[in-house]
């Protein structure tokens, strides 16, 4: 694994010099059409398949920077006795069942004697009910730990934001053990030297109300968050945030952008799947909702000096933006066209990946949308070509890199939901 290098992403498209990957395991295999729409997938997945996809993902970024996989940041940690009976603490807060008394004795117990490896694996793909445990064939859950299907998306459980890692509190608790990880991760890897940020639930009523995901948190530039507020986060949890910025206490003004989404369709779940930073002077956008959110609120919010300075409605997000100095031109998702742009942005076609300003990973399928990148001065580099050493990526300045996509958009995200970044260069 490459060496642990310090957390520190100051923008979108600074230079990429770490990023944490999961490349899709078992945990995905293991679903069922009954259980999908609970583990937040529309349709299932062909494991070969995503996982030839993914290594495009993975492969291009390895040529480009240093890369992590969740698993094996997991199991480093896990090689501490203390750390791992720290860790199934942690689990047993969220899934307390795991100490439940069964025929078979407690769970909670026998994940203690795992190996790090072992253990490892069983945090991520799950723990079956065994054949002794009469439940499993009284029930259409054959797990006594569920397998984290989503973790693939390893942007949403955690978010390196500045020099801090922000934990996500995802919307739905089945997600809850991705969250858990990554913050132990960050928590005993000492070489991040970061420290986690966590949104208070003291106070909180069922059904949660304070849930933030990565998808939904940009950072535009090192004074400016942009924050989407919809079904995966709330307006309570962005409070939270606003509150940690006061604290604080910063001479340096800091400005939250936050843009309303819609609660459907599901495409819409995160703001970084209808507007992503693709280089210092552009941006891709959903047009129907970004350069023309109606109804949809966009407001900016200013805090320094421990104070909340002003909070404010904008006509749309690039506007703001532009008041605050970054005066971007917008590349549509999809084109020109309201068919093409409707069905390239349910394919995660505005959900841009950037390794460096005006280097950006995205899907291949969507064709439209790849062609107003063109017009737009980036070159398209299929990432098949990068791999087989066909492409030298130093030959270009600003492109764009595509990734085969028939299996890994059914989960419902594109390349930036599949990594998160530790560090970038300062622009």
């Amino acid at each position: 694994m490459n060496p642990i290098i310090e957390v520190n992403v100051q923008s979108e498209i600074g230079k990429l010099n770490g990023v944490i990957l999961h490349t899709p395991g078992e945990e995905v295999e293991n679903m069922t059409p009954e259980n999908a729409e609970r583990a937040l997938y529309s349709d299932i997945i062909n494991l070969s398949i995503a996982r030839e996809e993914y290594k495009q993902i993975s492969g291009v970024l390895s040529k480009i920077t240093r890369t992590y996989q969740v698993r094996e940041l997991l199991c480093n940690i896990l090689q501490d006795d203390a750390v791992k009976a720290e860790v199934i603490n942690r689990v047993e807060k969220i899934e307390p069942s795991i100490s439940e008394e069964s025929p078979c004795g407690r769970l909670k117990d026998k994940l203690l004697e795992c190996t790090a490896e072992e253990l490892s694996r069983l945090l991520i793909e799950g723990v079956e009910m065994t054949k002794d445990n009469l439940t499993k064939f009284l029930s259409k859950d054959w797990y006594a730990l569920r397998p984290m299907h989503n973790f693939f998306f390893t942007r949403d459980a955690s978010m390196s934001m500045y020099n801090d890692v922000l934990i996500g509190r995802m919307a739905n608790s089945i997600r809850d053990r991705e969250s858990i990880i990554m913050q132990s991760i960050f928590d005993f890897t000492p070489g991040f030297k970061t420290k986690t940020l966590t949104i208070p639930t003291e106070g909180e009523t069922a059904p949660r109300q304070r849930h933030i995901e990565g998808g939904d948190v940009l950072i535009a530039r090192d004074d400016i968050l942009l924050i989407g507020n919809g079904a995966r986060t709330s307006t309570q949890a962005i409070d939270m945030l606003i509150y940690e910025f006061m604290n604080r206490k910063s001479e340096k003004a800091q400005h939250i952008i936050v843009q309303q989404l819609p609660l459907e369709p599901e495409s819409f779940i995160h703001l970084d799947m209808v507007f992503t930073l693709l280089d210092r002077d552009k941006c891709m956008v959903y047009a129907p909702l970004i350069l023309n959110p109606g109804n949809y609120q966009t407001v900016h919010i200013k805090i320094q000096h421990g104070k909340l300075q002003s909070i404010r409605s904008e006509k749309n997000l690039l506007s703001a933006l532009k008041k605050l100095g970054m005066d971007l031109e917008p590349v549509l998702c999809g084109g020109t066209d309201d068919w093409n742009q409707e069905r390239e942005q349910w394919h995660s076609g505005a959900n841009f990946f950037a390794v460096g300003p005006g280097q950006v990973l995205g899907y291949a399928r969507n064709t439209h949308t790849m062609e107003a990148m063109n017009q737009a001065g980036f070159d398209i580099l299929p990432a098949k070509d990068i791999l087989a050493d066909k492409i030298n990526l130093a030959d270009y300045k600003k492109y764009v890199i595509t990734i085969e996509g028939s299996e890994l958009p059914r989960g419902g995200g594109g390349a930036r939901c599949m990594t998160m970044p530790v560090n970038r260069d300062n622009l």
